[in-house]
């Protein structure tokens, strides 16, 4: 067992805070995988002189003509994990094994009744952030951040045109696309469609509102080729349960310019951008 807890709480759990508070909507489990996950698990294995570490992840890597290690979609479709491994490096996929990615689920959970571990094959499924309890995680930030309802509540809901509709409990309590639980009635579906941290300003727009044909991504790390610097088509998703989107995409100095084949509702600045060329996963970054 390792205990990552400090590493884990100086850099995943302050980095989950922060973007709330710079009101973007964060992907922790990304950013553990990248900075933390893999570091430490490699870090051990160097001590007991292992080559080779394994992770549970439905997902599968290999390595390209190129040279480059690539991952792949998992053979589960519907527990694939691509999405979550765009950010570790080329250094640490070269020392990485996918036992699980040519299997689906039930297959595993087979396997453990096979062995006699039916606890483990029973064991309930959690999509929920790990160090949030109950996956409420505005209550996570009224705990960690002090006095933080006394700084924030009572913000403006505006509409796009700028018009004034309402007060709202604070701009960190919102994420970009959300519909419920917003605490106002305009006669008409309403969405979160921006949120300004300076302001304390929370946007409200209709799901028309919300589509975008173009984006930006930063803090790029791209898996199956070096460089993107010609426009090349991929399939790009913007959350975790998205199918994704066809799209043109290409590097522009240190960020990727996307461009979208059809409307995409609810890009949420903080989440991730995870761009594939069929199965293979190309790279992505943090949508701005």
């Amino acid at each position: 067992i390792l205990d990552i807890r400090r590493e884990f709480g100086d850099f995943v759990i302050d980095n989950f805070v922060d973007e709330y508070l710079a009101g973007r909507t964060p992907n922790p489990c990304v950013l553990c995988n990248t900075h933390i996950k893999w570091e430490a698990l490699l870090k051990r294995a160097d001590k007991l002189d292992c080559e080779f570490i394994a992770t549970g992840h439905y997902a599968n890597i290999r390595q390209h003509d190129n040279g480059r290690h690539v991952i792949s979609k998992g053979k589960d479709v519907n527990k694939d994990q691509s999405y979550v491994l765009w950010g570790v490096s080329q250094q640490n996929l070269a020392r990485t094994k996918f036992p699980l990615g040519s299997f689906s689920k039930p297959e595993i959970r087979q396997m453990a009744l096979d062995m006699g571990q039916l606890e483990l094959a029973g064991k309930s499924e959690s999509y929920e952030i790990c160090f949030v309890p109950d996956n409420d995680y505005r209550s996570f930030l009224r705990h960690k951040v002090e006095d933080l309802e006394e700084r924030v509540a009572g913000g403006n809901y505006v509409l796009t045109d700028g018009t004034v509709v309402g007060k709202h409990e604070g701009y960190p309590f919102y994420t970009i696309g959300q519909r419920k639980g917003l605490g106002i009635a305009l006669g008409k579906p309403m969405f979160v469609t921006g949120i300004n941290p300076a302001t304390n300003t929370v946007t409200l727009g209709t799901a028309d509102e919300l589509e975008r044909k173009e984006a930006w991504v930063k803090n790029l790390n791209l898996i199956k080729y070096e460089t993107i610097t010609e426009p090349l088509e991929a399939i790009t998703k913007i959350r975790y349960k998205d199918a994704g989107t066809e799209s043109t995409i290409v590097q522009i100095g240190e960020h990727m310019k996307v461009d979208f084949l059809h409307s995409v509702s609810g890009i949420a600045p903080g989440q991730s951008a995870v761009f594939y060329e069929g199965n293979d996963l190309l790279g992505g970054g943090f949508l701005l």
